[in-house]
């Protein structure tokens, strides 16, 4: 036990042994030489317990300290004490360490633990299974040595981790692996892979599924719309005329909602690279203006196209023109009688912006979210009135994250709505 005022107690006990050898000198008629004896015999005492203090230290076993008394006792004490504390310290260490360990091995997901040079910490067990790296012989070894797959040595080294990245497994190429990589602490990253294969699997279905069922459908479709436009309208039956009329309109839609399945499918399977040609933007959307002044007609909005002709963006020109047409068709239709539609393409700090504006009715808060879902509609009823597939918007949000963009919708009720993406600099072409 620690007491504060030991040092004095042990002071005074020095105090009073040199006192009795300079009376005892006294007394012998040679105090000098009494006082240096006394001294050599602090000085031998002193480092005799330091020498039995290093041997405790350093060769002796055992943790309880060896007895002795006065101030070397509370020296003894005190590294005792610090010993245990210690151990205390690392028991309480090695249990945390053992219950992360713990649980990092229940994780559902392989984990890797590498250092500020891409050197491997520590992994769990299903790191160990399913990316084939070996604990403890692969300590040390460099991550992008051990999984070599070309798209996941460029997104590591790339150093861009806010979103995961999907390759095959390093043991089975028939596994589709999502890594995710998070930097913590210092310069340290945590490597989470997880196993996607049966999603991807079931996208790829879906993907299939749509575009094999989108092209089936046209065929049949196409040979019903042309008998309906071959059968003649009767005079005498209003009945018969409106039936036909439906028909007609119904069958149109369904070509109209086939032929967006087939350019989403697309879009999605598209392996087009966007940095092979060069897109005249400006030319393109003078197509697109002349298209929807045709458009235009019924509704009689006023519609202004303000491009800049100089403008020319790396990109697919067709997935552009569909994301444009798009944006712009949307405006004409859902914007009332006489409105007034705004159309920019205009270079920006950052890049190249296309924008639509009108001054429609609006869009609340609450949709605006889910507007580039497929099939959403913010009013179910309008939407069957204009003939809209509901997959335009989906077609737009498509687009521009394959040219590394995305759609930005701003809109107040009863003032209007803006529709706009940015293309990055590195897009324009010069």
């Amino acid at each position: 036990m620690y007491y504060p005022f030991s040092w004095v107690k042990s002071l005074t006990k020095v105090m009073i042994f040199l006192v009795f050898i300079a009376s005892l000198g006294a007394l012998l008629d040679d105090t000098l030489v009494a006082i240096l004896v006394g001294t050599l015999v602090l000085l031998a005492t002193n480092y005799w317990q330091l020498y039995k203090l290093n041997r405790w230290l350093w060769h002796s076993r055992k943790m309880s300290p060896p007895t002795v008394s006065g101030f070397w006792e509370h020296i003894y004490e005190g590294i005792y004490y610090l010993q245990r504390r210690n151990r205390n310290k690392r028991k309480e260490l090695g249990a945390l360490v053992k219950r992360f360990r713990e649980g990092s091995e229940a994780l559902p997901d392989a984990a890797v633990v590498v250092d500020a040079n891409a050197r491997i910490i520590w992994c769990n067990r299903l790191a160990r299974i399913e990316m084939g790296l070996r604990w403890p012989t692969d300590s040390g070894m460099r991550l992008d040595n051990l999984i070599r797959h070309p798209e996941f040595i460029d997104y590591f080294h790339k150093g861009r981790f806010d979103h995961p990245i999907e390759v095959s497994s390093p043991l089975n190429p028939q596994k589709i692996f999502e890594y995710r990589i998070m930097p913590y602490g210092e310069s340290h990253l945590l490597l989470i892979a997880r196993d996607v294969s049966r999603v991807s699997q079931l996208e790829e279905m879906r993907k299939d599924f749509v575009a094999n069922v989108s092209h089936e459908l046209r065929t049949p479709l196409t040979v019903i719309t042309g008998y309906i436009e071959l059968l003649p309208v009767p005079d005498d039956n209003p009945f018969i005329a409106k039936a036909l009329q439906e028909m007609h309109s119904q069958t149109g839609r369904m070509q109209n909602l086939i032929e967006d399945l087939l350019i989403l499918s697309r879009i999605e399977a598209s392996a087009e690279r966007v940095f092979e040609k060069s897109v005249n933007v400006h030319a393109m959307l003078r197509q697109v203006e002349a298209e929807a002044i045709t458009l235009n007609k019924d509704k009689q909005h006023e519609i202004e196209f303000n491009l800049d002709p100089s403008l020319h963006v790396f990109g697919v020109e067709t997935e552009l023109r569909s994301a444009c047409s798009n944006l712009v068709f949307n405006a004409i239709n859902y914007t009332p009688v006489c409105g007034k539609i705004r159309v920019t393409w205009e270079k920006t700090p950052s890049g190249a912006m296309f924008s639509v504006s009108d001054n429609g009715d609006g869009i609340e808060e609450k949709h605006i979210a889910r507007l580039t879902e497929r099939f959403y509609r913010v009013d179910k009823a309008r939407s069957r009135k204009t003939g809209g597939s509901g997959l335009g918007l989906s077609i737009v949000k498509h687009v521009l994250s394959h040219h590394n963009s995305h759609l930005e919708i701003t809109s107040t009720l009863r003032v209007g709505s803006t529709f706009s993406f940015e293309l990055d600099e590195q897009l324009i072409a010069e």
